[in-house]
């Protein structure tokens, strides 16, 4: 019993899995009702579903970054990805009220399919331009993404004029608030590329190549990987992620708000997909990590909410855990803390 309690705990998953947990205890022992679930109108609703759904943004962006951060890369330009994909959608639907039979109904300014194709493919845009820094001009990541960072909101600024652009087609809205099978519609979106990606990263050579370079890209490179390409890919998946995720804001609010649709959604990202347990140092990834990752950003954020505690908190507690999980994967930490567990285990 004890070797495989031991086995257990010692499971990358364990840790994250276990953190996840001792959130619903707190809100089931805190938090009157947390795990009540109602039917109406053949969708669930709850305080559970509302964390799946609001956590659904999230949990897509993670997935892309997972890859970006096994390849030894960051990304802090996704949360201006997600602004400038949901500020193209918005502008390009719009929407105007006509009467039709004596009833109001709202057209699209745009048909929605050519919008969201706009939208994504801005987008991509943003990844080939990371792509194309990182991995065919070497520069270091953090800097070529922080120029996206910076210019992609300030390009979705000057697209609105800094103003909320405000959506009337209701279709639109079924992408961030809509209901399937009686779940978010989110949800089913976030499921389709979680297992697409987990198929290609499991029955392909894609994922082993990219755990190469992750490890060491001079010897995956001297082995015949192409690297650049397998780079140039990630931060172009990366980016799509996130162009797909600031739909489903912009969907959920009905609008795009280019000064805080996706503030700061580059720090839970990062957070996310090192609590899912992947290496900052690159290599070693779990998808399914990311995606718990994510779910125990937005749990924490509802507990904090939910308590009454100021929304300032919120950031100091992330931080701090930011500090922890890296301070967790440092080696030279790794050491101190056996030696330190090693002498207190030896008999006097």
């Amino acid at each position: 019993m004890k070797n495989r309690l031991s086995i257990l705990l010692q499971h990358p998953l364990s840790r994250p899995i276990l953190a996840l947990l001792v959130l619903c205890v707190i809100d089931l022992l805190w938090i009157p009702g947390f795990f009540h679930l109602r039917l109406q109108d053949g969708h669930l609703y709850g305080s559970v579903i509302d964390i799946l759904n609001r956590a659904a943004p999230l949990m897509l962006t993670a997935v892309g970054m997972t890859l970006v951060i096994a390849t030894r890369g960051i990304d802090i330009s996704v949360g201006a990805v997600v602004a400038l994909s949901g500020t193209v959608a918005a502008m390009l639907i719009g929407g105007t009220l006509s009467m039709k039979n004596g009833i109001p109904e709202y057209v699209s300014n745009t048909p929605m399919v050519w919008a969201l194709c706009a939208a994504l493919g801005a987008a991509l845009l943003c990844g080939v331009w990371n792509g194309a820094l990182v991995a065919l001009l070497g520069l270091q990541p953090i800097v070529a993404t922080l120029i996206l960072m910076v210019a992609g909101r300030g390009l979705a600024q000057l697209l609105t004029d800094g103003q909320i652009v405000t959506v009337y087609y209701q279709p639109y809205f079924f992408i961030g608030s809509g209901y399937l099978f009686g779940l978010p519609f989110s949800l089913t979106i976030v499921a389709v590329v979680f297992l697409l990606t987990a198929l290609i990263m499991r029955k392909t050579a894609l994922g082993l190549f990219i755990q190469a370079i992750g490890v060491n890209p001079v010897a995956a490179r001297l082995a015949g990987i192409r690297t650049a390409a397998l780079i140039f890919f990630v931060y172009l998946f990366c980016s799509l992620c996130a162009g797909v995720a600031g739909l489903m804001i912009s969907a959920n609010i009905k609008s795009a708000d280019a000064n805080n649709a996706g503030l700061l959604l580059e720090l839970d990202a990062i957070l996310a997909v090192t609590l899912g347990g992947t290496s900052l140092n690159g290599g070693k990834f779990s998808l399914i990590g990311s995606v718990i990752g994510a779910l125990i950003i937005q749990t924490l954020t509802y507990t904090i909410y939910a308590m009454g505690v100021p929304p300032e908190v919120n950031m100091v507690v992330k931080s701090i855990v930011v500090f922890v999980v890296c301070l967790s994967q440092s080696a030279e930490f790794k050491g101190i803390w056996q030696r330190a567990v090693a002498r207190v285990k030896r008999p006097s």
